[in-house]
């Protein structure tokens, strides 16, 4: 299988004639790809960009008959020197009197006004409730009008919010998406009801002809073992029989699935079929697009019509407003059309590979990889593991600037394989837990690695973090959490405090041990009460008030904020 998966991705690299719109054959000139992301230009003026958007996408028929506090409109009124999405001039009296100064912020729909409050400025996701019972359910999304004065000035923002009638009986499971953290709302995967609680997904792409449909109940079963919560079945399913045998073991065995249509997306019979036969699924947990669009250069509307009809038969309007599933894709190139390509999406996904490849030179090709040129296998990379923090961080700004950081997740996905094309080597299961962990810092709220089958170590590994995210998820997916993120010695930290405690997310990118101190993270130096929920080759010293990490190690530890 591992031949055959090299051969589709040479086939892929061949038919494609380019890879991030760069040349990559020696034969080949060198020309600049284009398709930058643009770099806002500086305002000598102060800028507000308001923003709104609804704490849940989408709400059902049944939580208005809730007292839910998550019923509620989000405001954002970040202040910027960038002309990034709607941002207007705002006249202050002082620049330091930001902290002290409030908007008044109207939202309506229709003309009709939802709620009305004090919002301050530079606020992130500042949440005004609201009554859905002054609405009703449809599948039209509603329009939201959100107005914000400051004394003479007036800035407008609009949004979208659904609300959606209670799901058809096509209709197999509803995930939400709580836009207060991003995370993912679903019910138990097993099918037998229960409450949306969050899901922290973490799992592989997994092979189906060469795995999963050798033992459709015996492999889901092992695979909830190892603690996996989703499980993302690799097309082609050209077996019908076998892919329902497999998709009711996953049911079974409680897992989420991931259903990707990475052949057929652009073809809207194909998905017009598949959409219809999956949709009932209980475990449906997230709809799957494109797989690297960006690097075969597809065309830059195809992932936005595809999310626009899946939508459509799953429940949505077709026209931007969600279904009762989201829809997720993943991109490989660092810089190439993003805003058309993850415009198709609400789930975001990164491929940085950077493990045992030649990232400067290609070894298939036989040509160096620069900006404009080549394809080594990881876009535009340095070869360490700052690739994975550095295009997390990319992602979430070209977000934020776009106004989508209200709209749309990141998931990062991390290197599971080699002996492959450009890696040469696999990754270690403590390398794996690292890329995880960096991506999980650095704003990823779902981890799925390809592939699966992978080696021993690396399984031994996921099934240590899964169980680790059992304990961490509350802190990481709480919408009362603050989170701070510190890279110190290369050491890459996340700290998601919550009421007083704080979970410590910290991982070694160095190939040498090293320790970082709890002052240098802003925490107490002793912590007589801190108990460790991950250990691949990390310690807290509790006395000398630091952490020790081995290589690539990686501990996750709860202590006092």
């Amino acid at each position: 299988m591992q031949a055959l998966l090299v051969l589709g991705y040479l086939a892929l690299r061949a038919s494609a004639q380019t890879w991030c719109g760069k040349n990559y054959m020696a034969t080949s000139p060198i020309v600049p790809p284009g398709g930058l992301f643009p770099i806002p230009a500086t305002s000598k003026d102060t800028l507000l960009a308001l923003r709104c958007a609804p704490a849940i996408r989408p709400y059902l028929a049944e939580d208005a008959k809730t007292s839910s506090n998550d019923v509620a409109i989000l405001i954002d009124t970040p202040v910027t020197f960038s002309q990034i999405a709607n941002a207007l001039p705002i006249s202050l009296s002082h620049f330091n009197a930001l902290a002290q100064t409030s908007l008044s912020v109207t939202v309506s729909t229709n003309g009709k006004t939802l709620v009305t409050g004090k919002v301050p400025l530079n606020a992130s996701r500042h949440e005004l409730p609201f009554k859905l019972s002054a609405l009703e359910p449809r599948i039209q999304a509603y329009d939201l009008s959100c107005t914000a004065t400051l004394e003479s000035q007036k800035f407008d923002a609009t949004g979208s919010l659904s609300f959606l009638p209670d799901p058809p009986a096509d209709i197999g499971s509803v995930t939400k998406m709580d836009l207060r953290t991003g995370a993912v709302l679903a019910r138990p995967a097993d099918g037998k009801g229960g409450p949306f609680a969050p899901v922290f997904p973490i799992g592989f792409y997994t092979g189906f002809d060469n795995y999963l449909a050798q033992d459709p109940t015996g492999i889901p079963a092992q695979l909830k073992a190892q603690g996996l919560t989703v499980v993302h079945p690799i097309p082609t399913f050209d077996n019908l029989t076998a892919l329902e045998l497999v998709l009711d073991g996953l049911q079974e065995a409680g897992l989420y699935l991931m259903y990707d249509m990475r052949f057929t997306y652009m073809n809207a019979t194909a998905v017009t079929e598949e959409v219809n036969r999956i949709k009932s699924r209980p475990n449906l947990l997230v709809w799957y697009t494109g797989d690297e669009p960006d690097g075969t250069s597809d065309p830059l509307d195809a992932t936005l019509k595809s999310s626009n009809l899946i939508q459509s038969l799953d429940g949505g309007d077709g026209q931007g407003g969600a279904g009762y599933h989201p829809v997720s894709l993943v991109l490989n190139c660092e810089d190439y059309f993003y805003t058309q390509y993850a415009s198709g999406a609400d789930i975001i996904m990164q491929d940085t590979y950077m493990i045992g490849n030649n990232v400067t030179f290609s070894s298939q090709w036989g040509t160096p990889c620069t900006p404009d040129y080549g394809d080594c296998g990881c876009d535009n990379c340095k070869g360490n593991f700052q690739d994975i923090s550095t295009r997390m961080d990319e992602f979430r700004e070209r977000n934020f600037i776009n106004g989508w950081e209200l709209n749309k997740a990141v998931w990062t996905v991390p290197q599971g394989f080699g002996n492959d094309t450009y890696w040469k080597r696999f990754p270690t299961g403590q390398e794996w837990v690292v890329q995880s962990v960096v991506g999980i810092n650095h704003g990823g709220l779902g981890v799925v690695s390809w592939d699966d089958p992978s080696t021993s170590d690396i399984q031994s590994s996921a099934s240590t973090l899964a169980g680790s995210l059992v304990k961490m998820t509350p802190f990481i997916l709480s919408p009362a959490a603050t989170f701070r993120q510190i890279t110190i010695n290369l050491i890459d930290v996340g700290l998601w405090t919550v009421g007083k405690q704080t979970l410590v997310l910290a991982t070694n990118t160095n190939y040498f041990a090293t320790s970082v101190s709890l002052k240098e993270l802003g925490l107490q130096s002793l912590q007589p009460f801190a108990t460790q929920v991950l250990d691949t080759g990390a310690k807290l010293d509790s006395l000398r008030g630091k952490i020790t990490l081995e290589s690539v190690g990686s501990g996750g530890f709860i202590v006092n904020a």
